[in-house]
């Protein structure tokens, strides 16, 4: 049991790397989005799928570690999570503190990193509407400005309305 928490606590520590060098990317990413560097981002994004990969394989790692710890505990392992493993070693000092460390600095750096993201999704988003709103700035600079229209049936003309129809678009 003892080799399996040391695995556990190696693959957790493997995969906290693998989530800090993510979180590096997307603070990268923030700098990129402000500053427009659309190469940048597209660099960082070809980065960021090789990471999440990688984090792919070792999650599947710590999931048939966990799945091994469970069957010699005879607990189902979709209802067991790490910070319930972590309870149960509290007579085991040693393995308790030592996994209890790696689980919290984990959950740290996925926190951060789940901040960052949201913090990138909200500037992409304003970046877009921004591009946007400039589109339909020039647009509407292109199109020939209208005029007042002094005609025998300007009313008509005007409204496109006809003889009192209702736009129901309205």
């Amino acid at each position: 049991m003892a080799s399996l928490i040391d695995s556990l606590i190696s693959i957790m520590d493997d995969e906290n790397r693998e989530y800090k060098r993510l979180l590096d990317l997307s603070n990268n990413k923030t700098t990129a989005i402000v500053q427009g560097n659309v190469e940048q981002l597209q660099t960082i994004f070809g980065q960021e799928q090789k990471l999440i990969d990688d984090l792919n394989r070792i999650e599947t790692q710590r999931m048939a570690c966990v799945s091994d710890i469970c069957k010699i505990l005879h607990l189902s392992p979709s209802e067991v999570r790490v910070k319930q493993i972590v309870q149960m070693l509290e007579k085991k000092p040693k393995e308790h503190d030592a996994l209890e460390k790696s689980y919290l600095e984990l959950k740290k750096t996925v926190s951060q990193l789940a901040d960052v993201n949201e913090n990138n999704k909200l500037l992409l988003k304003e970046s877009m509407d921004m591009i946007e709103f400039e589109i339909n700035l020039a647009r509407n600079a292109s199109m020939a400005p209208q005029t007042a229209n002094y005609g025998k049936g300007a009313y008509e003309e005007q409204s496109g309305l006809g003889g009192g129809s209702f736009d129901a678009k309205q």
